[in-house]
């Protein structure tokens, strides 16, 4: 065989060795790179959960006007979670339609600084209320603790009669009396509700306000007979003899100790609570998640603030994410069949 002929045959012997060789070199480089790939994910949310957090300032949104409860609670737990986490706590009061701008606020903040103090309505009656809610409770927000809890207290100006007397007034007024509360869809309004649904004959017409301080008012100026509010919020107007208890929600509590429950004035089942949670945006990355959920509820329980909240007329809870979660599936079914046996809707 001539040279010349050998020449070509050996060039393509080693094109296709060196062929062979690149494609196997390609092909471990690719097989190698899908592990590396997957671990540079893996490090990157590992190095995401280390972050330290808060790195700035942190926003406590409040639905309600300053001195209304979820505005106290917020103030309460703001100053012991700023020592906690070195930063500024700032409480915020964003007010409007029951506490649902700043709820819709919360649940489309982006800054991961960003939680909200809330009330019960914002994340259980709100949804099966309003057709065109801007934001879903059960899929925007991350639970963080249930911060406090209270009864409610049926109270009337101090002029209008008590116990089981003061129904039989309310029935015979008929829709000359006016309810008030803290806005549509609110444990108030819902409760008010129930209990004209319990008291046959019953049929005051709600009006709403901004806040519980706003519903007092209006009862002292006669514009309201009649509303259901915290404790903490009644008891000194009561004191000082401008209003009157007519009962509790629920049982007796030791946040208003001479107050007989709505059960002894002939209601029955009328077992509702107020409470107000924090929450942040789903969002919420987990290094913050996990630094609250840490820290808010040991600060909730803590003496010093269990006193404040107390004062104030709350009983201090601190629940885990998973308590407030469990807590709002619960209320949500109670309240919704309050919706549905009164046919409440609101646009």
């Amino acid at each position: 065989m001539k040279l010349s002929n050998l020449i070509p045959r050996r060039l393509k012997l080693l094109c296709r060795a060196f062929s062979s060789h690149a494609a196997l070199a390609t092909f471990s480089i690719a097989a190698c790179a899908l592990p590396i790939s997957a671990a540079a994910q893996n490090i990157d949310k590992k190095a995401e959960a280390a972050q330290p957090w808060p790195t700035r300032p942190v926003r406590i949104l409040v639905g309600f006007p300053g001195g209304s409860t979820p505005d106290m609670s917020a103030r309460t737990l703001a100053e012991p979670l700023s020592r906690a986490l070195g930063q500024p706590v700032i409480v915020e009061n964003r007010v409007g339609a029951s506490g649902n701008i700043a709820a819709d606020l919360i649940a489309k903040a982006t800054d991961d600084h960003t939680l909200g103090v809330v009330i019960n309505g914002n994340l259980t009656s709100a949804k099966q209320l309003y057709a065109k809610l801007p934001y879903d409770p059960a899929r925007d927000f991350a639970p963080i603790s249930l911060l406090t809890t209270a009864p409610l207290m049926l109270v009337a100006p101090s002029s209008l009669p008590g116990g089981a007397e003061f129904f039989t007034a309310a029935r015979q007024a008929g829709s000359q009396w006016n309810y008030g509360s803290v806005g549509n869809g609110s444990v108030g309004h819902l409760g008010m509700e129930l209990i004209k649904q319990r008291s046959a004959g019953m049929t005051p017409v709600h009006v709403p306000y901004s806040g519980n301080p706003q519903v007092v008012t209006a009862m002292l100026g006669g514009q309201i007979q009649m509303a259901l509010i915290p404790p903490g919020i009644a008891l000194p107007h009561i004191r000082s003899g401008k209003l009157r208890a007519i009962g509790l929600t629920g049982g007796r509590s030791l946040l208003a100790p001479d107050v007989p429950p709505l059960t002894e004035a002939g209601l029955k089942n009328v077992n509702l609570e107020v409470w107000t949670a924090l929450i942040g945006p789903a969002g919420l990355s987990r290094a913050a998640q996990a630094r609250l959920a840490q820290e808010v509820p040991r600060i909730v329980r803590d003496a010093d603030t269990r006193q404040k909240l107390f004062a104030q007329g709350w009983q201090a809870v601190g629940t885990s994410p998973d308590g407030l979660s469990s807590r709002i599936k619960e209320e949500t079914a109670i309240l919704g069949n309050i919706i549905q046996t009164r046919g409440i809707k609101l646009e």
